[in-house]
């Protein structure tokens, strides 16, 4: 071993501390890494392996009622592959020992055997058998929630009709990997089912004898997909075909893809955060490292030693620190990597997946924390290696003393000699005041950052479902109904109010964009449904033009007062010209609002409606539910309290879980940047700290010249921290912004609070660590040195 070996051994015992700090700040940006594309990585390898081994289908198109005969003419369509026709029915339950509705949907399968595509995995018991008009699989999910196994029974309502069904089997599915229902955006698993009968038999039940509702097809190798859809829509649209959408418009898939996008933002952005304040924190320490040993740096180049050889000493020690964070982070990242495996699989239904941390992250995540480490050295160490060996060895000019500015603008009294001492040593040294202001501002920036999230997704949620969402029930009815049911409904018990609503499915196109949604026709002045501005105040909808969500105006590319092109993909399937009237701000979801009487108009129908939003007292719930089982134009129930429940779980056990963890790394850089500037202001200080000993002063006045400065810059950084805290959290609030959800940016006096309390805490534990370092201050050590 070299001397030189032997010295980066001693100095990195004699920093370890230093040196440990700044390893978990590498840690913490390595782990967000490892642990966003290792999620990646398992869903997306989860994904493609189902869709391929089970044939998800790549096209799917929904219509009124089409003939089995017309198959032949879709498959003879260029660049058609396989084509599957299903029949798909809403189903409402009744499990024994759950008094809830539930709700589901029913596809069928070809008679005893399985589908060309979308295929299932049976993992218990088997498929319908031939002929049986009484036997069913059901989702696993649904299964597990309500302990069924093969040969228990339920009871289906179909088409307003009572079934009593045996299940055959559990089974997976790659169209519903994600079960959510369609109008929810959480699965809730007690609450929806999915099940697959015969293809007769449902036929039969739902009155689709012959027929189909909804057909599914891969495309060729080479084909153009626009021209298969616009082919497969002029076939179906005399049959009230909606429009063939692709996987980005399936609910599961897209659930699964906005997870990706999510994950892959997050991978991005946070770890970038992080090692840019470790690379800057590096910087900063080596550079005064390197300072406190210009002498030894002076004897080392004068017994031989070359620019070259010191540069890889230091550069070896900032090495060996990013190594250690870097391994740390890496263990971290899989450790938590293989928790949250578990609660993907509650939400994700793969038949498995397995979270492994993937070799080419390893590299990346290596290779960026050494580039990193580059960034906040080379300077540093170049500097240092580059003085002739003379220049070294002295010691550095003595600085002139003058009261700055700020001194002189506070009464002497007030101020005191320590005061003096304190402002006077910062003026001296105003760059590395800077730099320490700024590394504890970075920290308080990303407390900041982790407590925004926490602020935002409980602001998030009650926007939605205090303001936006104000009803108790969601009824769905199997097709369009006359407004007159919603006098019937104000006649069940418990009932408060009802408000109806008309849903279309429908394409918004302005210029060369295109969103496919549907117009959702409500009253004017819809109160158990609002209609929310920027300030969160209820609109009504005017008589003429379009309402829309701010987020869907922007991907249109639309502002208020141009006109769009609406397609409706039901009924006449007319185009009609509309304004936007208006954009309204709601965190969850897109939508297109207007009048429903204008809704009717441009459908060419009378007052119709396609369900209802109720306010219950929940005193009647249970009678409630038990009047709505008997109505046979009911196709779904859906509570928005238990619709809540869900969000507010997946968001606790998700957003939430990734929010505290980030305020705990963010806690722990801003305990490792205090820490850090605080030795090294120690070690640059302590020959002045000794000799006030020496002239008299007391430890405890010495130790408030230290722990002074320690302060002032802490309180400095705070207000800056703020600032760089709402930078990162707007950067964040429009990374995670998708079409299901927008954390809103919502800046609270709580997160504010958050950010300030964490340095604030990180300071004093720093501080008394440095009264205990004080107290065993070498004197005589420290005051040995060239004059």
């Amino acid at each position: 071993m070299t001397a030189l070996h032997r010295k980066l051994f001693r100095d990195l015992w004699r920093l370890k501390g230093q040196a440990l700090a700044i390893a978990v700040v590498i840690a913490s940006g390595v782990m967000t890494l490892i642990l966003s594309v290792t999620t990646v990585e398992a869903l997306s390898r989860s994904q493609q392996r189902f869709y391929a081994s089970h044939h998800f289908a790549e096209l799917f198109a929904d219509v009124k009622r089409a003939p089995l005969g017309r198959l032949e003419r879709v498959q003879a369509i260029e660049g058609v592959n396989l084509v599957e026709p299903t029949v798909r029915a809403p189903v409402r339950l009744t499990v024994d020992g759950f008094d809830d509705p539930v709700r589901g949907l029913l596809i069928s399968l070809p008679d005893g055997r399985q589908p060309m595509l979308n295929r299932l995995q049976l993992l218990r018991g088997s498929l319908p058998e031939a002929g049986r008009d009484d036997q069913a699989v059901v989702s696993d999910a649904f299964a597990d929630a309500h302990g069924l196994d093969p040969g228990d029974r339920l009871e289906a309502i179909i088409d307003g009709r009572l079934t009593r069904l045996t299940i055959s089997g559990i089974a997976l599915s790659p169209e519903h990997l994600y079960q959510a229902a369609p109008t929810d955006l959480m699965p809730d698993y007690r609450r929806y089912a999915i099940l697959w009968m015969n293809q007769r038999a449902l036929a039969n039940a739902y009155g689709m004898e012959g027929a189909f509702n909804r057909i599914a097809l891969t495309l060729q190798a080479g084909a153009d997909r626009d021209d298969v859809i616009d082919a497969l829509d002029l076939e179906l649209a005399r049959y009230g075909g909606t429009g063939a959408q692709t996987r980005h418009d399936q609910q599961s898939h897209r659930f699964i893809e906005e997870e990706l996008a999510q994950q892959r933002a997050q991978a991005t952005i946070l770890p970038t955060i992080f090692l840019v304040v470790s690379a800057f924190l590096l910087n900063v320490l080596m550079g005064r490292i390197i300072q406190t040993q210009r002498e030894q740096i002076a004897v080392l180049k004068a017994f031989g030693y070359g620019d070259g050889e010191l540069a890889r000493h230091f550069a070896q020690l900032a090495g060996l620190i990013v190594l250690l964070g870097w391994a740390l982070g890496v263990g971290l990242g899989a450790w938590a990597a293989t928790g949250l495996a578990g609660l993907y699989a509650e939400y994700f239904r793969f038949p498995e997946m397995t979270f492994r941390v993937p070799a080419w992250a390893l590299a990346l995540s290596l290779l960026v924390v050494v580039l990193s480490a580059l960034a906040g050295t080379w300077r540093a160490v170049w500097r240092a290696v580059g003085r002739p060996p003379a220049e070294a060895m002295r010691p550095p000019a003595p600085q002139r003393f003058r009261r700055s500015w700020l001194e002189r603008s506070i009464p002497a009294p007030l101020l005191g000699v320590e005061g003096r001492i304190i402002l006077r040593h910062l003026a001296r040294h105003p760059a590395k005041a800077g730099l320490s202001v700024a590394g504890i501002a970075l920290s308080c920036g990303l407390l900041m950052m982790g407590a925004y999230q926490l602020s935002a997704v409980d602001r998030m949620l009650d926007l939605q479902y205090r303001l936006v969402l104000r009803m108790d029930v969601e009824l769905t009815f199997n097709e369009a109904t006359p407004l007159r049911a919603v006098g019937e409904l104000h006649h069940q018990p418990g009932v408060l109010a009802v408000e109806a609503w008309r849903r279309v499915p429908a394409t918004l196109i302005h210029g060369h964009r295109e969103y496919r949604t549907s117009l959702l026709g409500m009253d004017e002045r819809p109160r158990l449904r609002q209609l929310l501005d920027a300030g969160q105040r209820p609109q009504s909808l005017p008589r003429e033009g379009l309402v829309m969500t701010r987020h869907l105006a922007e991907i249109l590319g639309a502002r208020v007062g141009d006109t769009l092109e609406v397609a409706i993909m039901e009924g006449h399937r007319q185009r009609v010209a509309l304004p936007l009237a208006a954009v309204v701000d709601e965190p969850i979801g897109v939508g297109a609002y207007l009048q429903r009487d204008a809704l009717n108009a441009l459908m060419r129908e009378g007052p119709a409606i396609s369900g209802a939003w109720l306010l219950v007292d929940p005193e009647r719930t249970h009678d409630l539910n038990a009047a709505l089982r008997d109505m046979p134009r009911v196709a779904a129930i859906g509570l928005l309290a238990d619709a809540e429940s869900g969000i507010r779980d997946y968001m606790d056990e998700t957003l939430m879980v990734f929010a505290l963890v980030f305020v705990a790394l963010a806690a722990s850089i801003a305990f490792g940047v205090v820490y850090n500037n605080a030795r090294i202001a120690f070690a640059e200080r302590a020959r002045e700290l000794a000799t006030l000993q020496v002239l008299g002063y007391h430890r405890a006045e010495v130790a408030r010249i230290l722990l002074g400065e320690i302060a002032l810059i802490t309180l400095l950084a705070i207000p800056l921290g703020w600032a760089i805290g709402i930078g990162f959290s707007v950067l964040l609030s429009q990374a995670f912004s998708s079409d299901l959800i927008r954390i809103p940016l919502v800046l609270t006096p709580r997160a504010f609070g958050i950010a300030a309390a964490g340095v604030l805490a990180a300071s004093l534990v720093v501080a008394l660590l440095v009264i205990r370092r004080l107290g065993r201050l070498d004197m005589i050590r420290v005051l040995k040195a060239v004059e």
